[in-house]
């Protein structure tokens, strides 16, 4: 049963962010505190130094040789299980599109589980349950993440590489290529036109793809802290041995 105690800890856990969360929201949408152009560099500053930040100090904390591999293998077949059906939906409805595919998977698997997760299961089960989100965001930072990027960068590349030749047969005519945050492309055309599409080469097209991901600071993150994690973890099992002989 759960108690007043247990509600006062989840709530001491989630109201601060809440609140930050609240106050950010009104600062730009009633009160005008900040303009589009500062929301966007605050953006840049939280995607490339901020959460990075936050998730290296969460992953140097784990302990890689006491994973739950058990959760870890449930939450990967969850994410193959949704991917297969995103893809089947694609493939045989007619409202299928495998750019929205990319969205969903992205929606419905890629939660923020640092941020939101970590404090309320910590308020809610305690560091166990806490330990688990953090094994899980590390595996989805590393993996997934990574791996839902190259889709995106390889989309991304493929069409911006791509050489579209418009031919006008009428009046004035033109097309436009509009790029949105998860790198959809957008194509509006006036008056009579043909386009003609090539497709990049793909060695040129991986080289893209990896330059992209190559400077893309939350990976790094995630991988200098798993690293920094084991190094940790057998220094000190080591110190143990040591001390126990």
């Amino acid at each position: 049963m759960i108690g007043w105690a247990d509600i006062y800890k989840v709530v001491v856990a989630t109201v601060p962010l809440y609140v930050a969360l609240g106050l950010g929201y009104g600062s730009v949408r009633w009160w005008r505190i900040f303009t589009p152009e500062q929301c966007e560099a605050i953006n840049r500053m939280v995607a490339y130094f901020s959460f990075p930040l936050f998730t290296f100090e969460f992953t140097l904390h784990t302990d890689p040789f006491a994973m739950n591999y058990r959760v870890i293998a449930a939450d990967a077949i969850s994410k193959l299980i949704i991917v297969l059906v995103l893809a089947a939906w694609a493939k045989c409805s007619s409202k299928g599109s495998y750019r929205w595919s990319i969205t969903s998977y992205s929606l419905c698997t890629l939660t923020n589980s640092l941020v939101v997760g970590a404090p309320l299961l910590n308020g809610m089960y305690g560091q166990w349950a806490q330990d688990i989100v953090v094994q899980l965001s590390v595996v989805q930072a590393i993996v997934w993440l990574t791996l839902l990027l190259f889709v995106l960068e390889l989309r991304k590349a493929g069409m911006g590489e791509a050489m579209v030749a418009p031919t006008s047969s009428g009046g004035g005519g033109g097309a436009r290529v509009v790029s949105v945050e998860l790198q959809e492309v957008e194509k509006d055309v006036e008056g009579n036109m043909t386009e003609v599409a090539t497709r990049p080469a793909f060695w040129s097209l991986m080289k893209t793809v990896f330059l992209k991901l190559a400077v893309n600071p939350n990976s790094y993150a995630s991988i200098v802290g798993i690293t920094w994690a084991f190094v940790a973890s057998r220094y000190a099992w080591n110190l143990n041995l040591i001390q126990l002989h």
